[in-house]
């Protein structure tokens, strides 16, 4: 997926869940460590531990950002669920909201929560052309899983490519 697509994607999100997909594209990460977010926590830049991992990551979220996220946040979790604001809102809502945008737009790529994550991953290779710089920013123990990521615009860009080929 590319940024342009994305960018479509977002305008079609309701606007709490276009604003998980921005953390997730301007930090890398998971959707589940942003909805794990705490109001109390919420500040330019800190640590948490990966719920998938286990391991520590840093994030740093701009002032503009982080602005947005504390204007919506409730009083414990940033992101509280829609009907019981004691509860943090699930990853299931922001994949339904995000897989309905793919409908409505006719994309033909699969488009996720995760997409976001990569399209992260494409913009430090572009701006850092260092693989291994970005295998550390996404937290990867192995190199070769960071290369899908830091590759998948070359991928969708040849598929594409292949696709208006046949046609």
């Amino acid at each position: 997926m590319l940024h342009k697509e994305m960018e479509h994607v977002l305008a079609l999100l309701t606007p709490s869940n276009a604003l998980v997909m921005r953390v997730i594209l301007h930090t890398g990460m998971r959707v589940s460590d942003v909805l794990n977010l705490k109001t109390a926590d919420l500040k330019p830049s800190g640590w948490y531990t990966e719920q998938k991992t286990g391991k520590r990551r840093r994030y740093g979220l701009p002032g503009p950002l982080l602005a947005e996220i504390k204007a919506q946040a409730g009083p414990v979790w940033a992101f509280p669920g829609r009907l019981d604001a004691s509860k943090h809102r699930t990853r299931q809502t922001i994949w339904r909201d995000v897989k309905r945008a793919q409908r409505a737009l006719r994309m033909p790529e699969n488009v996720g929560t995760h997409s976001a994550r990569k399209i992260y991953a494409v913009d430090l290779m572009a701006k850092y052309g260092d693989i291994e710089r970005v295998r550390k920013a996404l937290n990867h123990d192995r190199a070769m899983t960071t290369a899908i990521y830091a590759m998948s615009d070359m991928l969708l860009e040849r598929k594409l490519q292949a696709r208006e080929r046949r046609r």
